[in-house]
């Protein structure tokens, strides 16, 4: 009786969830085929995008859901939000649900903003009334009071996700979908966006959190699920399906090469880790080479090839662009392979463990021709721990620098309390 009660009390409740896609378009028959028979079809005719995969959520619970491109993600939260039918299962959502889960959703290209706000909270569930109660939130939040009477099809994209994820936020409903649009925002408004997704978790609402963002998921989500070609593979605490999916996503090996893909017209063809040690063993002192080779295939401008470095828990420690050192900005690529290389100084980073992604940035910020998840490598310190002159000590943080420290000086009690001018006294330390 307990559990019937306890699964009862289920926001969400997902149960043997499989989706089918056929691949290509219907077959092609003559009319004499057609008529003498159907076709027969094949099991490779299609692909399974979700496999059996089940689950609970409870109220209140914020849910990441991690996984590669492909995995089934995008394809779930559409089931869930009933945009799409499942092939098999069942799927049960007690409560009204507002889902973002791509740019400008629900909106009108040629309908202003004002109008898109009723429009698309009509699509969400919201009466006339709502949205009149809530307008002057939504405008506020999503900073778009100047342009609220221009046609969002003259909107950035980053003004859609602003004012699509204003709406379906103050639609205040029983669950909030999030896809991971929220990555076209610029870091102020994702702050925003985390911080309104936190009140909506707070007041006994249900959260769904789709990111590739694990610094995102470890710190927002109460609990994560991890997919893989479609199946739930890991159900647990962020820290733990992060640290898996990682695992999982990353090589350990000092390099790593993709081949050739004739549909891109500039792709990441290696990533690979150096270093002068004879010992297979990376120190913080020494200092690290990572080197990236490229290839373009059709001439391209405006392309700049980026490495990203993360720690375990997927924060961003630093981002590098061959740009930075370019003299004229962005230059024209010819067809052909290339190779570059950053050099990370010794005494940088601290010890543990790092991540390295390779990406090509071209027109937009969030904007990529290439990106590939890379390598994942392991800083030592020679003496196996981080040492002061006052003994062994683990320094705290991701960046390990030695900085320049003003020699002592003795002061007088005055200038402690802010009463008299400072006075400094020689130094006897």
């Amino acid at each position: 009786m307990s559990s019937q009660r306890q699964q009862n009390s289920a926001a969400i409740e997902v149960v043997g969830l499989s989706k089918r896609y056929r691949l290509g378009g219907p077959p092609k028959l003559s009319r004499l085929r057609q008529w003498l028979s159907r076709p027969v079809e094949r099991e490779t005719d299609y692909i399974w995008s979700l496999r059996d995969v089940g689950f609970a959520v409870h109220e209140g619970e914020v849910l990441g859901i991690v996984g590669r491109n492909g995995a089934g993600k995008s394809t779930l939260l559409k089931v869930l939000s009933r945009i799409t039918e499942p092939t098999t299962g069942r799927v049960v959502m007690r409560g009204r649900v507002s889902s973002l889960l791509e740019v400008g959703t629900g909106f009108h290209p040629d309908l202003t903003g004002r109008e898109n706000i009723f429009l698309n909270g009509s699509i969400l569930g919201m009466s006339r009334n709502e949205i009149q109660r809530q307008f002057d939130a939504i405008v506020e939040f999503a900073d778009i009071a100047r342009f609220l009477d221009t046609p969002v099809k003259r909107y950035s994209s980053g003004m859609y996700v602003r004012l699509a994820f204003a709406v379906a936020a103050h639609l205040e409903p029983e669950i909030l979908i999030i896809d991971e649009v929220l990555a076209v925002g610029d870091v102020a408004f994702q702050r925003k966006c985390l911080g309104a997704m936190r009140n909506i978790a707070g007041s006994g609402r249900t959260v769904l959190f789709v990111s590739h963002n694990m610094a995102a998921i470890n710190h927002f989500c109460t609990r994560a699920l991890r997919l893989r070609e479609g199946r739930l593979v890991h159900d647990g605490k962020p820290a733990d399906v992060t640290s898996g999916y990682i695992a999982d996503n990353y090589s350990n090996e000092r390099a790593r090469r993709w081949p050739f893909d004739p549909s891109k017209r500039m792709q990441i063809r290696a990533l690979e880790i150096r270093d002068d040690n004879a010992e297979n063993v990376l120190y913080r002192t020494e200092p690290i080479e990572i080197r990236l080779t490229y290839e373009v295939s059709q001439p391209v401008s405006g392309a700049d090839p980026e490495l990203t470095i993360e720690s375990s828990d997927g924060g961003v420690v630093l981002q590098t662009r061959e740009l930075d050192c370019a003299e004229q900005g962005s230059v024209r690529r010819e067809p052909g392979i290339y190779t570059t290389c950053v050099t990370l100084p010794p005494r940088l980073l601290n010890v543990g463990s790092y991540l390295v992604r390779a990406s090509i940035a071209w027109g937009a910020p969030h904007e990529h021709l290439d990106s590939r998840d890379g390598l994942l490598f392991e800083l030592h310190d020679p003496e196996g721990e981080m040492t002061t002159r006052s003994g062994a000590r683990r320094r705290l943080g991701v960046l390990c620098l030695n900085l320049p420290w003003a020699p002592p000086t003795r002061v007088s009690e005055a200038s402690v309390d802010g009463d008299a001018q400072l006075q400094t006294v020689a130094s006897d330390l």
